[in-house]
């Protein structure tokens, strides 16, 4: 009775590990979107605002950004500076971590680079 017993409790206890490791991920999780996009980017342009509703306009491509938090760059309306943002580009929208006002004399040191 007690090999019995010991054998069926073996069992269940080599099929319970069995059991745990078909549910165990074989690979890394792969990172998903939100985190990809969550990285800091560096961008130079001039914040323009319509009312309520602030739109940055970068540089390089002229492309109107929406400005998720809009508090962030209040008062630099008109204003061209650099900005450490998350960006989104399906909502081509970003999240302004950092707000850095340009001089003219920073801005040439960009154009010449």
């Amino acid at each position: 009775m007690k090999t019995l017993l010991l054998a069926t409790l073996a069992t269940c206890l080599g099929l319970s590990v069995f059991a745990v490791a078909q549910n165990s991920p074989s690979q890394a999780p792969q990172k998903d979107q939100a985190s990809a996009t969550s990285q800091l980017t560096t961008i130079s342009g001039t914040i323009k605002g319509e009312g309520d509703k602030l739109t940055f306009v970068s540089d390089t491509d002229q492309k109107a950004w929406t400005v998720d938090n809009p508090e962030t760059l209040k008062g630099h309306e008109g204003h061209h500076v650099q900005v450490k943002a998350q960006v989104n580009a399906e909502k081509a929208s970003i999240h302004v971590a950092e707000v850095k006002m340009l001089t003219p004399s920073d801005s040439y040191k960009n154009d010449v680079k």
